[in-house]
C-alpha cells in the first residue's frame, strides 16, 4: 500500500493560469494575496498543518507569513512546484 507523499492540506498560491497547467493532486487553489480572506473556505482550524507552494517559494512564503500572523501556527513553506514534483 503506497501512500500519498501529499497528504494532508496543501494550497498553491499561484495565478490561477499557473494552477490550470498543472498542480498537486487535492491541492486547492487561493492565489497568495487572497489567502487571509480565504482561508477560512478550506480550515479555521490555527493547529491544522498547511503546506504552501508556488513557483519558486516567493509567494508561498508570503503566504505562509500572513497565515502564521494569524495564527496559523503550522503553515509550511514548501517551496517550488517543480521541485515537489521531483522529490
Amino acid at each position: 500500500m503506497s501512500t500519498n507523499p501529499f497528504s494532508g492540506l496543501w494550497i498553491d498560491v499561484r495565478t490561477t493560469d499557473e494552477f490550470n497547467a498543472g498542480h498537486i493532486e487535492g491541492a486547492v487553489h487561493i492565489p497568495y494575496e487572497e489567502i487571509a480572506l480565504r482561508i477560512s473556505e478550506v480550515t479555521a482550524d490555527k493547529n491544522a498543518v498547511i503546506h504552501l507552494y508556488c513557483r519558486s517559494g516567493n509567494r508561498s512564503g508570503i503566504a505562509q507569513q500572513t497565515l502564521r500572523a494569524m495564527g496559523f501556527n503550522h503553515a509550511v513553506n514548501e517551496g517550488a512546484y517543480e521541485a515537489l514534483l521531483q522529490q
